[in-house]
């Protein structure tokens, strides 16, 4: 889910970036009166993400284009699969044409590494949730590709929930000052987490009363144990050096979420063309 105001601001920025003042091969080569029809295409299995807001870059560059969308995000489509159609002023398609294509091949790239690692996990109980380290500017897309992929969304952002951290522990004098603290004025409907190293600051996270606690870089054998001594009492969730190769292990510990910042970073762009109609 993204907000399309949020993502035309997104978009004019983008364009601006990559037209400058014009784009001097189309201005030069194809008559202002030039008309095509055009077609973007999947050319690897992959799954659809960021298809609407391709097909906005086309509009909001020139709002008499036609579009049209046929697939869904979060659809899974094979190679040779028509993602949209676009036609109208030849030149204003080939000028928002590389915009378009790269946006929709990051999203269905992030879509494509959340479904490995959801897949991976598929039997337990744990869920994959993402986290923060996002590309400046695209948090909103890349999370709303996680969530096409199978993956739950972390926090928005720095407002969306407290997260209190090592520094912030250190800073307050210990995990139950620090909790103390921000229970004060927390927003009776934000959830409250913290991040524990060791089973003694499980233990204290947990008498602390907190709503999440997280394990970071914890063994799987300590984890397991931070699993039990938890008791169902709060919720779980394991974070750091998460790989594909290494989720299935950490969800068998118990843990209701994974959290891994891979899907956004390690996702490699999908293969998507835009070919003349045939």
């Amino acid at each position: 889910m993204y907000d399309v105001f949020q993502t035309d601001r997104l978009i004019d920025q983008w364009l601006s970036e990559d037209i400058g003042y014009c784009d001097l091969t189309a201005q030069l080569m194809i008559e202002a009166d030039d008309t095509g029809a055009f077609i973007m295409n999947a050319r690897e299995p992959m799954i659809a993400a960021g298809v609407e807001v391709a097909a906005r870059v086309f509009k909001r560059y020139d709002p008499t284009l036609t579009v049209k969308v046929l697939v869904k995000d979060g659809d899974r489509v094979e190679p040779g699969a028509v993602l949209l159609e676009v036609s109208g002023t030849a030149r204003s398609v080939l000028t928002a044409e590389r915009t378009a294509l790269n946006i929709v091949q990051r999203l269905c790239g992030i879509a494509n590494e959340t479904a490995k690692y959801v897949a991976a996990i598929k039997g337990t109980s744990a869920r994959l949730i993402d986290t923060r380290k996002t590309t400046p500017g695209l948090r909103m897309l890349e999370k709303h590709a996680v969530a096409c992929g199978g993956g739950l969304n972390h926090r928005l952002g720095l407002d969306n929930g407290v997260l209190i951290k090592d520094n912030h522990i250190a800073v307050c004098g210990g995990i139950a000052k620090a909790v103390e603290r921000a229970r004060r004025q927390l927003p009776v409907l934000t959830k409250l987490e913290v991040e524990c190293e060791t089973l003694d600051q499980v233990g204290e996270a947990l008498n602390a009363g907190v709503d999440l606690i997280m394990l970071d870089n914890m063994p799987l054998a300590e984890m397991a144990q931070a699993v039990k001594l938890v008791g169902g009492r709060t919720k779980i969730e394991a974070s750091g050096g998460v790989k594909l190769a290494t989720i299935a292990a950490i969800a068998q510990t118990g843990v209701d979420y994974i959290s891994t910042s891979r899907i956004n970073q390690a996702s490699a762009n999908v293969d998507i063309g835009l070919d003349e109609a045939p």
